[in-house]
């Protein structure tokens, strides 16, 4: 093997249109993860996934689309992470996640191949789960391979500091847990070289 190889790529998706959002700080913790496992990381959040509606019967995209889409095409992974809002993702990731059907016609279509892992952060246990479930069977269709483990964040129970920390009885758990996410999607990338 060359020692010229090229780092594994994780792009992050995900937050909410206010940047610094929690949801946006458990992404950066799951990034932090898959890059203390040796990827290179970038990250799409808040006014980035400002995108138009997708709608497959249009085939112009926005400037912010096509970098989505180019992104998504390069990365060995992904991490994406979704506020939970009445018990679903929101409609801001939903839709960026549908702007992956535009790979469709690539060599590698969709997601195939690559890792996927998930996290929904929402206040109170009944939204994180159902969201995470929904990010799971998106994944699927969109042929990725959620990570075995996923994270559901009760905001009600933890808070993501603006420093990067994380205050609350199980900050702990959640930290070792959204790093591990970040790990096991930077692990499965090198394995599949």
């Amino acid at each position: 093997m060359s020692s010229q190889v090229r780092a594994v790529k994780v792009l992050g998706i995900g937050g909410s249109l206010r940047s610094g959002s929690q949801s946006e700080r458990a992404l950066r913790i799951a990034l932090a993860g898959a890059e203390e496992a040796g990827a290179t990381t970038s990250v799409i959040t808040a006014e980035g996934l400002e995108l138009p509606f997708y709608d497959v019967m249009t085939p112009e995209r926005s400037d912010r689309a096509l970098a989505l889409i180019e992104a998504i095409r390069t990365a060995d992974g992904l991490i994406v992470v979704s506020p939970g809002y009445h018990g679903a993702l929101s409609g801001l990731v939903k839709n960026a996640l549908d702007y992956v059907e535009d790979l469709r016609g690539d060599v590698r279509p969709y997601l195939d191949g690559r890792a996927v892992g998930l996290v929904s952060v929402a206040f109170g246990w009944q939204a994180a789960v159902s969201t995470l479930g929904q990010l799971r069977t998106i994944a699927h269709a969109l042929r990725g391979w959620p990570t075995p483990l996923g994270g559901a964040v009760n905001s009600a129970e933890v808070k993501f500091d603006e420093d990067g920390s994380i205050s609350g009885d199980e900050s702990g758990k959640v930290d070792r847990t959204l790093r591990l996410v970040g790990a096991q999607v930077t692990q499965f990338a090198l394995a599949r070289r």
